[in-house]
């Protein structure tokens, strides 16, 4: 596996040690991370700290060029709030650590030129699996679905 998923993996993980949703994200330039991030909505009581959303606010402002020659890692398909920021900043390339648990904009983002590469990755599968298992609640809280 890509050390840069097994990044957004140990995001994920580190969301779900922190009593959060296991989503984590890593945004790469020229083979260096700028940013990591996980899923907080739990634990900063934020309605907008996705895993997608924490790596890009912690890579900090960057130029319009280094967006456009980044790439996303995540671990789960981007959903559209994620998917917006993805169109935004011209991030052509994201890497989806799988897509079965949840089917984000994926259309859209390839409607709009972003080279999409899902990998199904089964540690990606597992560890969403299980938390939705066991906190349906709280992930449509997250994928804002209700009841």
């Amino acid at each position: 596996m890509d050390h840069f998923m097994q990044a957004a993996i140990a995001e994920a993980q580190a969301g779900l040690d922190e009593g959060g949703i296991p989503i984590g994200s890593v945004l790469v330039h020229r083979g260096v991370i700028l940013g990591r991030g996980h899923n907080r909505r739990v634990q900063q009581g934020s309605a907008i700290l996705h895993g997608e959303m924490d790596a890009l606010e912690r890579a900090g402002r960057q130029s319009a060029q280094v967006y456009r020659e980044a790439v996303l890692y995540t671990t789960l398909s981007p959903c559209a709030m994620c998917s917006g920021a993805i169109l935004l900043y011209g991030i052509p390339r994201v890497i989806v650590g799988e897509n079965r648990s949840f089917m984000g904009e994926e259309a859209l983002l390839r409607a709009r030129g972003v080279h999409l590469e899902v990998l199904q990755e089964a540690r990606c599968i597992a560890l969403m699996q299980a938390f939705i298992a066991r906190h349906p609640e709280l992930w449509h809280e997250d994928i804002g679905k209700t009841g």
